[in-house]
């Protein structure tokens, strides 16, 4: 039998706010263990919660962002449950009427075609402590740094298929709210991790599987690894004639596979109710616009724009509208160049390689976007070709200097005297006289093919410097 795999994601999103949503608390990652933690986050008795407006901003600001519903009138709750990493035996949270409503999201494949992937809500909730089970001798301690911390949940309908599918909305997810500046999206640091709701069904069938939940993946290779390791785990089960069991399941990347936690728990097993210590966050019209007008150009918005502007395909538009710092970089080096394909072409092969070679985020990076711009530049004005640009990058990136100082330095600057290279290209062609016999007999064909062999000589005589362009004009006029 066929199966089909329906997922649905609950993403859990840090929000960069420098307060925690109910206290005065740091949120700063990194701090010794449980020294961010006040009186309310301990559930110390007599404590209460005040709400984090930026944390209400922020959360609108993304629902704005999907062209959701936003909640005029949203209500906390109360999410009883108990852990020892959460103090007051309950998490605030909103059920029935959060923040964010129905929306959609774009997401774009591989194969550069698009998907809309519906949003069932976006809620408010704070974050729980973490418990440690590293060098305590058995035992488990308990670190409430994090307890408090503003979070917001994203739940998607099941409208994701495969692996990759959820691998790209996690990252087109990532790409919006790092756009948006609502959080720095950094999943090995906790601040956007994953619920993966995952079932089964017979290819053609309408009726949803009994679904399990994968808890906190916190990387795209995680995801996909997780996912493909379910499907075959429940594959396997079904084709023997079992069940599946609904259920809460761990995924180990040591082991690669995933394993139960406890029993799935529904909506009734935590006993919500109104939050009493909170009352209803009531937004208008006037608080959404003065939102909408902060929001910047989103990557969708900019990844059409890209197209249309710059003329690039929708892969090199993905690509570089991926990240809203990638983005400005590109823009700077167009606007220092005037060429939007061959920026492109740089900016996405020998810039992003060398910051992967040396794993380096682009802030890092040690040529500025004008610089980039100025070595292009050269290109264009045909002061060097291709490949001695890249050597001129090369040195850039080891601190050099701009690109006009290096190829004044080295001496590489493209020899486009048309006297010298004719005198080079009629060496080339009077010490090779079988390849210009071969040249002379062959068809349209295979002369194009034969060419490269006098290019090349005239590159090497010229020490790469050679204007290839001039070359070829003047090889088609010399082998007649």
């Amino acid at each position: 039998m066929q199966w089909e795999t329906v997922i649905g994601l609950e993403v859990h999103l840090q929000l960069a706010t420098r307060s925690k949503i109910f206290s005065g608390s740091a949120t700063t990652f990194g701090a010794e263990p449980n020294t961010q933690a006040s009186a309310v986050d301990l559930a110390m008795p007599g404590m209460l919660p005040v709400l984090n407006a930026k944390a209400v901003r922020y959360a609108v600001m993304f629902g704005l962002g999907i062209g959701a519903d936003i909640g005029r009138r949203s209500v906390f709750d109360r999410k009883n449950y108990f852990y020892p990493d959460l103090p007051k035996g309950y998490q605030i949270s909103q059920f029935e009427a959060p923040i964010v409503g129905r929306g959609n999201f774009e997401i774009q494949l591989d194969d550069g075609s698009t998907r809309s992937i519906g949003i069932t809500r976006a809620h408010l909730e704070e974050d729980a402590g973490k418990s440690l089970h590293e060098d305590f001798h058995g035992q488990t301690g308990i670190d409430l740094n994090r307890a408090g911390t503003p979070l917001l949940e994203i739940v998607s309908e099941p409208d994701l298929r495969n692996a990759a599918e959820a691998v790209a909305y996690l990252k087109a997810l990532h790409s919006l709210v790092t756009y948006l500046g609502i959080s720095d999206g950094n999943m090995a640091e906790g601040s956007m991790r994953c619920d993966i709701n995952i079932s089964l069904r017979p290819v053609g069938s309408d009726t949803l599987g009994t679904r399990a939940e994968i808890k906190n993946v916190n990387s795209f290779r995680f995801v996909e690894k997780a996912i493909r390791h379910e499907f075959e785990r429940q594959v396997e089960i079904l084709e023997d004639g079992g069940r599946i069991v609904q259920e809460t399941r761990l995924y180990d990347a040591d082991l690669d596979e995933t394993r139960p936690m406890r029993s799935k728990e529904v909506a009734n097993d935590y006993r919500y109710f109104p939050e009493p210590d909170l009352l209803p966050v009531v937004i208008d019209e006037a608080y959404i616009e003065s939102v909408r007008a902060e929001l910047p150009e989103l990557p969708v918005q900019k990844r059409h724009r890209f197209v249309d502007q710059y003329g690039l395909s929708g892969y090199d538009a993905n690509v570089l509208a991926d990240s809203r710092e990638l983005a400005d970089y590109f823009e700077a080096v167009v606007a220092a160049c005037g060429d939007a394909k061959i920026a492109a072409n740089w900016v996405q092969v020998e810039l992003l390689g060398q910051l992967n070679r040396g794993e380096l985020a682009l802030g890092d990076c040690p040529v500025s976007a004008t610089a980039l711009g100025g070595l292009i530049g050269r290109i264009l004005d045909n002061s060097i070709s291709g490949k001695i640009a890249k050597q001129v990058f090369e040195a850039m990136w080891q601190g050099e200097g701009r690109a006009d100082e290096i190829i004044e330095a080295r001496g590489l600057k493209q020899v486009s005297d048309s006297g010298e290279l004719e005198a080079m290209v009629e060496q080339v062609i009077a010490a090779s006289p079988g390849q210009v016999e071969q040249y002379l007999a062959a068809d349209e064909d295979r002369r194009k093919k034969l060419v490269g062999f006098f290019v090349g000589q005239v590159m090497k005589l010229s020490k790469g410097q050679a204007n290839p362009q001039m070359v070829n004009e003047l090889l088609a006029k010399k082998l007649v």
